[in-house]
């Protein structure tokens, strides 16, 4: 069993930075998808970036170029740098995560909120 704890949300003004990280409890290792997603108000929940064993990663087309995520297995870390942030990223962002047997994990949720 694995649990997530986001951190790192918060305010920013739009053009502005914010890293997000996800402490994973016991070894992320063996989940086999890393990500994150995001639930504007309004809006469909958007799967913003996935990163598969470390060896593929996808981005929403909404937020290639801007965002990166990363992954550290030996700190059981998960990472989403967010940059040239806009208005339309605020949202309620989870960390999630699918291990080597198919079971689905996602973290209690963290805000961000860009002012224009």
């Amino acid at each position: 069993q694995v649990q997530l704890v986001e951190s790192g949300g918060g305010w920013v003004q739009a053009g502005g930075s914010l890293r997000l990280s996800c402490a994973a409890t016991g070894s992320i290792f063996s989940l086999n998808v890393v990500g994150w997603s995001r639930q504007a108000p309004g809006k469909q929940r958007e799967l913003v970036a996935t990163n598969t064993r470390g060896d593929y990663i996808n981005y929403a087309e909404s937020v290639k170029g801007r965002f990166t995520i990363s992954r550290d297995n030996a700190k059981n870390m998960v990472y989403l740098q967010m940059n040239s942030l806009k208005p339309e990223d605020t949202a309620v962002y989870w960390c999630t995560a699918v291990d080597n047997k198919g079971r689905d994990y996602r973290g209690q949720g963290t805000q961000v909120t860009v002012s224009s």
